[in-house]
């Protein structure tokens, strides 16, 4: 085997353990983030005991989670009752394998090098894919675990992803027939340059009305208030998760921060530009490391902003019934999705996007 082969293959386990290190650890000072702005939105403190401001607090949570007891229901179907934490992780992070999080970057040693672990011609498409699956493991945890609750909770989340899927995946139909592509990466590359001159030619413009049922479906899909119905713990107790403890439990409340994470990506790369930060090429040579360092800087702002809008709907947004869920997703978001969708095929007929 060559050097250029044990090269390629070393860039590629370090870029894997660079960004699922990361990845973790912006998941867990998610957490903290939220605990922290939730006390402030309800005039309280949150925590700020373990570290300075309370920043070794998700280390004292895992520590917690490890040494937890770890209970299983006598009458469950243990398998399933096992394997169903894994699928819901499993599949909250194989899809972060293709989001593009900086541009090209010539490095010593290793020559030029895009910023995305791999880049799939068909990378939106997988990414839909994956995520369509998590529902196996909110389903199967309700019903292996034979607790009436957690099988509300189980069907809650059947019932409510598979709805808002459909909106969500018809969301970003404008930006295939905008782009003609589903290489994430390459409809990154599409919105650098501006209109005008001096705008940024960023989807969220011409694909408003797409990014408004995006986020909506995102938030439904992630089962974040104000469509937590699946884990209403004022009806279901804590719904799917119930029966779960210790790391078992752990699996599940990462899954869910790991798929807030992975619709924030979605939706800056797809409707903000990804990594582009406006202006940057007159101030900084495309190509550097500067460049590259200060966009992923952007990239990553653009994620928080998305983070904390979850946080501040927590927070502010009352919990929907679930008739009231149903009949949004199903009698508004959808033909809202469709209209855009024909919006859209008008002005990409006419040239006009």
């Amino acid at each position: 085997m060559n050097w250029y082969v044990i090269g390629q293959i070393s860039l590629k386990l370090l870029a894997i353990t660079v960004a699922f290190t990361g990845i973790l650890l912006i998941v867990a000072y998610t957490v903290l983030a939220e605990r922290r702005v939730l006390a402030l939105i309800q005039g309280r403190l949150g925590p700020n005991r373990v570290g300075p401001g309370g920043m070794l607090q998700p280390f004292a949570d895992l520590l917690k989670f490890i040494l937890k007891e770890d209970i299983v229901p006598d009458k469950s179907t243990r398998f399933v009752y096992f394997l169903a934490p894994v699928i819901a992780i499993m599949t909250a992070l194989m899809t972060m394998i293709v989001y593009p999080f900086g541009p090209e970057v010539t490095l010593p040693w290793f020559g030029t090098v895009q910023l995305v672990i791999t880049r799939l011609d068909v990378g939106l498409l997988y990414v839909l894919g994956i995520t369509s699956v998590g529902v196996y493991g909110i389903a199967l945890a309700g019903w292996s675990s034979n607790n009436k609750y957690s099988l509300m909770g189980g069907l809650r989340a059947s019932s409510q992803l598979i709805s808002y899927e459909l909106s969500l995946g018809l969301s970003l139909v404008g930006v295939i027939l905008m782009s003609g592509t589903l290489d994430i990466y390459q409809i990154v590359e599409q919105q650098s340059g501006y209109v005008w001159g001096f705008m940024p030619r960023w989807n969220l413009g011409p694909q408003f009305i797409g990014f408004i049922v995006y986020l909506t479906s995102a938030i439904a899909e992630t089962n974040r208030v104000p469509f937590d119905l699946p884990e209403a713990e004022t009806e279901l107790v804590a719904g799917f998760h119930t029966e779960y403890s210790a790391m078992k439990f752990a699996l599940f409340f990462m899954a869910e921060y790991v798929n807030m994470l992975t619709v924030s990506m979605l939706a800056t790369t797809l409707f903000l530009g990804g990594w582009n930060v406006p202006w940057l090429e007159y101030l900084v040579a495309p190509g550097s490391f500067l460049y590259a360092f200060i966009s992923l800087l952007g990239f990553l702002f653009k994620v928080i902003f998305f983070l904390f809008l979850y946080i501040w709907l927590r927070g502010t947004l009352p919990r929907f019934r679930f008739d009231q869920l149903m009949n949004f997703g199903w009698k508004f978001l959808l033909p809202v999705a469709i209209l855009n969708i024909i919006l859209t095929a008008t002005l990409a007929y006419f040239g006009w996007v």
